[in-house]
Parts: structure tokens; C-alpha cells; sequence
């Protein structure tokens, strides 16, 4: 099952298309919206995603992309990693294909935390990330802090039931 682009997908790519230069990753690349932006700006860009069937749908749109737990399979470092997680808290008796799409773990922060707590090691010296979340994710923001990330807001949309962020990590 492939996350289709919504709003959060389309916030976030205004910001793929400024901010990507040299080599990128879009980690849970899901359609592919963001590896394909990137490539706009530059042509050394990896698309990863834990799916499978995920992996052949992006590689058929000509994404170099490769099946990864977040970075588990992931060589090298990047000027600009683009993350658009699952990001909203597990539902009881939530689909767990459903899950898989949208559910960021029990508060829905502990992916976007479990993918922090690697990130640095994949970013090159002046790397930045890029990364959509919700206001129903939790504090997102101390997990960056607690992995010493400086950041800054970029955009936020509010909709009747969430507001969505895009922030800038450093």
C-alpha cells in the first residue's frame, strides 16, 4: 500500500524543491513526491521505504530507490535527508496495512524519535533535514533538541482537527 500525496506532502515538497542540492534522501519516499522534486534540483538523490511493493512503484517512475528500515540499509551521508513519517498516534484496532501508512508508533513521535537518534550519522557536515509532523505527533520538538539538532519552523497549516508543521533540522 502506497501513502498517496496529501496536504502534508504538499507542504513539504515546496521546501524539497528550494532546499535540495548535492546528494539527497528521501526516507519513506511512499510515492515517490519528493525523491521526484529533488531530482528537479539535482540527480544524486536515494529514495528508501520499508515497503517493498513501495520500493518497485518508485523505482517504475525512475527513483534510484532501495527497501530499508529507516536507515538500516542506508550507506553514506547526505546534504539534505526529506522525511515525511508516519506521524499521528496508533489507533485501537487501527488496520495494521492502515498503520503502517500513517501511525508514527502508541504517541505517534517514536518513529520520528527512533529516526533522530540515527539521522546525524547520515548527514554531511553542513546536512539539513527536512520533516513534516503534526500537531498531534507529541513533542517533536525535544527529541531534536535532545539529539542536539538546532531547528526552525518553516511552515504550519492548521486544519479543523491538526495543524501540520514543516520544520528545518540542522
Amino acid at each position: 500500500m502506497i501513502y498517496e500525496p496529501r496536504e502534508d506532502s504538499f507542504l513539504l515538497q515546496k521546501y524539497v524543491e528550494k532546499y535540495s542540492k548535492g546528494r539527497v534522501l528521501d526516507m519513506g519516499t511512499g510515492s515517490g513526491i519528493q525523491a521526484l522534486t529533488a531530482m528537479k534540483r539535482t540527480k544524486d538523490v536515494l529514495a528508501v521505504d520499508v515497503d517493498e511493493y513501495t520500493v518497485f512503484y518508485a523505482k517504475r517512475k525512475g527513483v534510484k530507490t532501495i527497501q530499508s528500515d529507516l536507515f538500516d540499509n542506508v550507506e553514506g551521508k547526505f546534504d539534505l535527508i526529506i522525511f515525511n513519517p508516519p506521524y499521528l498516534p496508533k489507533e485501537i484496532n487501527e488496520n495494521e496495512q492502515v498503520s503502517r501508512l500513517v501511525s508514527g508508533g502508541r504517541e505517534g513521535k517514536e518513529l520520528i524519535e527512533e529516526f533522530f537518534n540515527k539521522a546525524r550519522d547520515y548527514l554531511n557536515q553542513d546536512g539539513k533535514i527536512l520533516i513534516v509532523f503534526s500537531s498531534l505527533s507529541g513533542d517533536v520538538l525535544s527529541i531534536l533538541e535532545e539529539n542536539g539538532f538546532r531547528y526552525q519552523k518553516l511552515e504550519e497549516q492548521s486544519f479543523f482537527f491538526e495543524k501540520l508543521f514543516v520544520y528545518l533540522a540542522y
